[in-house]
């Protein structure tokens, strides 16, 4: 573990958040990445006072210049990169009949678009080194679709695909790990990206927050996964509270 060196999207709240810190105090040092400067600056801070290693980089995941940016400046800063957590994501969820284009694009930007920006940002320093783990957090609402999470399921499904995907492209040969992990209801900033008012009535009503998981559960099933030999490939996990059932 110590010595490795991991890039993490999303970085700045929630499971990103909760992951860098739990990295970092195994030894892991952290490239922080996300859209929100002041907040990475507090990550990253906390991380070095408590002892961690830790740099970040003002990022969007939709640009794919920026990704390759995020990539080389970790490449500069620390000389390799040893693990990809694909964690940065959105759910403006709604109705298919309300016809919210600009949110469906949005969230093929950052949920899939994103993802394969991060694998094309990191995959050839990967194969040079013929060492890496790609991590991607999916959703399990990849596995079911269910209104008004169609577009958000469809984006999550993909990440499904693209992750099973890259782990049979890969050669036998190469020590480059994926694992798909795919949360059920955590308590993270991600349903503050829903702005439709019916929508919110009915997460309120169906009471799915009301049995969440904290973002320290998913950021135990990352460091489980990292921590497994490299003969060992965890590929697909999904995490639910106890309470929930779809």
């Amino acid at each position: 573990m110590k010595g490795k060196v991991a890039i993490i999207t999303g970085a700045s709240s929630g499971i990103g958040y909760s992951t860098a810190n739990l990295l970092a105090g195994n030894g892991i040092t952290v490239m922080l990445a996300a859209r929100r400067e002041d907040r990475l600056m507090q990550v990253r801070d906390e991380i070095i006072r408590k002892g961690g290693k830790a740099s970040y980089k003002v990022t969007d995941v939709t640009s794919y210049d920026q990704m390759k940016e995020l990539a080389n400046q970790t490449l500069q800063e620390f000389g390799k990169i040893d693990i990809l957590i694909n964690n940065a994501g959105i759910m403006p969820i709604s109705y298919m009949r309300k016809l919210k284009v600009d949110d469906w694009n949005r969230m093929i930007d950052v949920n899939i678009k994103g993802v394969l920006h991060g694998i094309a940002a990191v995959l050839p320093a990967m194969e040079e080194r013929n060492e890496g783990h790609i991590i991607n957090i999916s959703s399990v609402a990849g596995h079911e679709v269910y209104p008004p999470r169609v577009l958000y399921s469809a984006t999550k499904h993909a990440v499904r695909i693209i992750t099973e995907g890259l782990r049979k492209e890969l050669l036998p040969t190469q020590n480059i790990r994926t694992t798909l992990l795919s949360p059920g209801s955590v308590e993270t900033e991600l349903v503050n990206s829903v702005n439709d008012e019916e929508v919110l009535h009915m997460i309120q009503q169906e009471g799915s927050l009301d049995h969440s998981l904290n973002s320290e559960d998913i950021a135990n099933a990352i460091l489980y996964a990292i921590q497994q030999p490299s003969t060992v490939s965890v590929n697909d996990m999904i995490i639910r509270p106890t309470a929930q059932r779809r």
